[in-house]
């Protein structure tokens, strides 16, 4: 099946002047290109899952190349250990367990396409040597076509350019049919509305319900034609079902442009909205054309790509002799800085969780992995992009209005309610707390503590019982002790804000973790509705997503308190009690069984750093007077499960959260509790790091003698003067000043030791 689609009128006088070839897009030198230490491919090995492509910070289009899925390694579109593209869509995900988006994919081609159009039939195989991956940019070699495929992007278009060798057939394939992983089309439509316009949307389901893209392409070039194909799947028969086939119109699309010279270009530009094809065109106008009407070049928007990037890796400068680490380091940082997602059009329009098309006048954000980022990496955005976290919180609030609740995992304006938990409480209380501006903070605090009202997810048998039964409710430990996070942070917000019964009652609710805790082997465990404790009980044995965990074990669970480390420091008999159970975390051998999660990742006896739930599980040692042993731990996992190859994370990326983690620790520091605007320090790797903090202050952290030996404080000074606490405050750091830190090849147990300078749940 297929449609034949004649253009008539040469592309107009300014679009083809618009669209001339440049030379390569020059970018700043020395110390302000930051974006030279970042290598996108770190991580796209093994587990990490994350996306290879182009983009801009926190941009609503991740434009790169896209592989068919050949399992859970492939949720982003690209494995290193693939080397076939079936195009380049605009959507990606990063690190994410899930595969979905891959919306609005295009491939250039040369000669015929074989009947039925299929993905596999014109796949091109192309080399990683001959791979460029930039912040910002994006550019292989196709191997069947003979053609180079550049990419570049602003935060809702991207930008193609496509370099043939001689042949008389140069296409365009639009595929509109495939998508990534769980993706699957269901409403499809592409029109040609001139000789160099096609528009069109993309309406699909998969992890997110509904997912909504439109878009417009222009191409530099006119082409002769635009054929439609649709798919046709044959579904066989089972289980008493007749065969049947589905078609799915407008699936797949190929632009002729006709004979090309050796080196003959054909640029793109294409916009996406999450509202309409109007809404894509008014995107594709406010962000590719001048004021004076004329297109911006392909190199001038790759150069302010990257200078996007340069901008925000600019919030933290280090310095070290060790050009791997500031590699590792600054892609961490980029990394981390893909996602939330810009959602609206540049008119204030977007798709709200309530379905309708709603307006607002600050940005809209989607895709909040928050099950994983509001442990690191939303603090971390509170320093590296503060002027967007008011926007983040916004987002939240319009969330809630639209669906009742605030967000637990958020794609594409759709609740996926993935994971456990609700940790957007913590992140709209940090901001809160952290007195960020630009959002209403009663009607955030509303927000946040009308989730414990919810009768879901086992919140209505906490409000009754204070625990949830393992015999009534799946991963009924995780989700409780996630539940405890969020009380905890409630609860604070509500003392600042003067609401005293509010404080009380959710304290009170934060510390039913006390349920879990079975002080005859000093286990979190699951506990039946009788009151009774879950048989048999292997403290080793994870069943994934099928027992009173969530991706772990009792090991790794018991330590999910950050909120409250003292309060779980007083269930063992003994301070030396509780740190010889940690000790143990680190060394007893891990067995997880044969229904194991698989990310139960980067290993150090039973802690698993390849996944959120222990992320702050060695910062405990700093509650408990010993800094020393965080500090040992923080650098033997930064220097084992972190490095600058294409393997060099031990888990998914997840949104950012593996990357922050790095980030934080590689400073020296980490937000153990994720609301309390405190960092427990660790053992920086660099030599200096500067934090430009606004009104022409800064903040500076001085590692002396640091190395690869020198792991360990020795002493410390703030602004001069001695300094014995084992953590720094995001107030510290605002303020400006200056942290020095002395290190030394052993242990000093005495820093951070004494009850005053051990951190503390309430720290703001």
């Amino acid at each position: 099946m297929f449609r034949h689609f004649i253009c008539g009128a040469l592309v107009t006088a300014w679009l083809a002047g618009a669209f001339t070839a440049c030379t390569t897009a020059s970018t700043d030198s020395g110390e302000r290109d930051l974006a030279r230490y970042v290598d996108p491919t770190i991580g796209s090995a093994g587990h990490g899952h994350v996306f290879v492509g182009a983009n801009v910070p926190f941009g609503g289009v991740q434009l790169g190349p896209t592989n068919i899925t050949e399992g859970w390694d492939w949720c982003s579109g690209y494995h290193a250990s693939d080397t076939t593209v079936i195009g380049f869509a605009h959507t990606h995900l990063s690190g994410t367990g899930i595969g979905d988006k891959g919306d609005i994919l295009l491939m250039p081609i040369t000669g015929t396409v074989a009947t039925p159009v299929k993905a596999r039939t014109y796949l091109s195989t192309y080399s990683h040597a001959r791979e460029t991956a930039q912040a910002g940019y994006y550019k292989t070699h196709l191997d069947r076509y003979g053609i180079d495929a550049e990419l570049t992007a602003t935060p809702r278009t991207g930008f193609h350019r496509y370099t043939f060798p001689a042949t008389d057939s140069a296409r365009v394939l639009i595929n509109l049919y495939d998508g990534i992983g769980w993706d699957a089309a269901s409403q499809l439509r592409m029109v040609a509305v001139n000789d160099s316009t096609v528009e069109g949307y993309r309406l699909s389901k998969g992890w997110a319900p509904d997912d909504r893209v439109y878009f417009v392409a222009e191409f530099s070039k006119p082409f002769a034609g635009l054929t439609v194909y649709a798919d046709t799947t044959v579904i066989p028969a089972r289980d008493g079902r007749p065969e049947r086939t589905v078609v799915v119109p407008d699936s797949y699309g190929i632009l002729d442009f006709g004979p090309m010279p050796q080196g003959g270009q054909i640029e793109a530009r294409v916009a996406i909205s999450g509202v309409s094809i109007a809404g894509a065109k008014v995107n594709l106008a406010a962000e590719t054309e001048r004021a004076d009407g004329t297109v911006r070049s392909f190199d001038d928007t790759r150069a302010a790509a990257r200078q996007a990037w340069n901008d925000l890796l600019g919030h933290m400068r280090v310095e070290s002799d060790d050009t791997a680490r500031l590699r590792t380091f600054y892609t961490a940082v980029y990394h981390a800085s893909f996602f939330p997602a810009v959602f609206n059009d540049v008119t204030g329009e977007y798709r709200g969780a309530n379905g309708y098309i709603e307006t607002d006048s600050t940005d809209i954000y989607t895709i909040f992995s928050l099950w994983d980022t509001y442990r690191a990496a939303h603090p971390l955005y509170t320093i590296t992009a503060p002027e967007r976290v008011g926007d983040f919180v916004n987002s939240f609030i319009h969330i809630f209005e639209q669906q009742g609740k605030v967000p637990v995992w958020h794609l594409a304006g759709n609740e996926t309610d993935c994971m456990v938990g609700i940790p957007s409480v913590q992140v709209v209380a940090d901001a809160i707390l952290k007195g960020i501006p630009g959002f209403d903070v009663e009607k955030a605090y509303s927000a946040i503590a009308m989730y414990s009202q919810l009768n879901e997810r086992g919140l209505k048998q906490v409000r009754e019982r204070g625990y949830i039964p393992a015999d009534e409710e799946g991963e009924s430990v995780a989700k409780a002790l996630e539940y405890c996070i969020s009380d905890w942070s409630v609860a604070q917000v509500a003392k600042k804000l003067g609401k005293q019964e509010d404080y009380e009652y959710f304290l009170e609710r934060s510390k039913n973790y006390r349920h879990y805790f079975d002080s005859t082997d000093c286990f979190m465990k699951g506990r039946l509705a009788d009151g009774s404790w879950r048989t048999p009980f292997n403290p080793n044995y994870s069943t994934h997503r099928g027992d009173d965990y969530c991706e772990g074990n009792a090991w790794q669970y018991t330590w999910l308190v950050p909120h409250d480390f003292e309060g779980l420091f007083a269930l063992f008999p003994s301070p030396e009690a509780a740190e010889a159970k940690l000790d143990s975390t680190f060394a007893v051998p891990y067995d997880g069984g044969p229904n194991a999660s698989p990310d139960i990742s980067g290993l150090i006896g039973q802690y698993a750093q390849g996944n959120e739930p222990n992320h702050s599980t060695i910062y405990a040692y700093a509650y408990l007077g010993k800094q020393w042993k965080t500090a040992r731990l923080a650098r033997r996992i930064m220097d084992e499960f972190f490095d600058d190859t294409a393997g060099g994370l031990c888990g998914n990326e997840d949104c950012g959260q593996m990357s922050a983690w790095y980030v934080f620790n590689a400073l020296g520091f980490y937000p153990a509790n994720p609301a309390n605007g405190a960092f427990v320090l660790g053992s920086p790797v660099f030599d200096k790091v500067t934090f430009p903090v606004g009104g022409g202050r800064t903040f500076t952290v001085i590692a002396e003698n640091n190395g690869s030996e020198n792991i360990y404080i020795q002493s410390a000074t703030l602004n001069g003067k001695p300094y014995t606490k084992a953590y720094i405050t995001y107030r510290d750091i605002m303020d400006g000043g200056e942290l020095k830190l002395v290190m030394g090849p052993q242990p000093n147990e005495g820093f951070g030791a004494a009850p005053e300078d051990r951190p503390r749940s309430v720290m703001q």
